[in-house]
């Protein structure tokens, strides 16, 4: 075990996690509830929550890696802050062409993130409570990438909502990873 995996699991890796976690559950129910209803109204305010959810994720993982040991030490999150923010951009090109090209790109982005995802929690399983679901919603990400990009052949025009039910289970595997976390440490305070 490295020193920063050994600093992280002993100096409240467990509570960065749990507040980090609920920090993304947070922002994509927000995000969600603003894409399901203003994003629906409104094509400019659901170009700006599209190109908003890439970078949120981009910086998120930058600020959980710098807390954990640096961009160097979590390679998996450093790649996965350079997919994301290229994604941002892709995504402003992709919304002046069409909604089909935007879920395309936010599929081949919901592969590659998945997948980053879950080798971050494999990275921490031995270390880090709580990442069973991120496991899951590495690969059920990858799944969904490959979904999106299947509906974007189609030739009918997606919308926002397409996206919004994939960050809505986001939400909800970062919300069980929370309270998975927060049970844990409750349990260990009482024993």
């Amino acid at each position: 075990m490295t020193n920063y995996q050994t600093d992280f699991a002993g100096n409240g890796g467990d509570y960065w996690l749990k507040r980090y976690y609920f920090a993304r559950a947070a922002f994509s129910v927000i995000w969600v509830a603003a894409a399901l209803t203003a994003g629906r109204q409104s094509f400019t305010v659901a170009a700006i929550l599209l190109i908003i959810y890439p970078a949120w994720d981009a910086a998120a993982n930058y600020v959980d890696a710098a807390r954990n040991g640096g961009l160097a030490n979590n390679r998996s999150q450093a790649i996965n802050v350079a997919v994301s923010s290229v994604m941002t951009l892709a995504v402003t090109v992709a919304l002046t062409m069409s909604m089909n090209w935007v879920l395309g790109g936010f599929g081949l982005w919901a592969i590659f993130s998945g997948l980053l995802q879950l080798a971050t929690a494999v990275r921490r399983l031995k270390t880090t409570g709580g990442q069973w679901t991120m496991i899951l919603s590495g690969g059920q990400s990858a799944i969904a990438g490959a979904f999106f990009i299947a509906q974007a052949l189609k030739p009918d025009e997606p919308s926002i909502a397409n996206v919004a039910g994939y960050a809505g289970l986001g939400a909800l595997y970062f919300l069980v990873s929370a309270v998975w976390l927060t049970v844990s440490q409750m349990r260990q305070k009482a024993a």
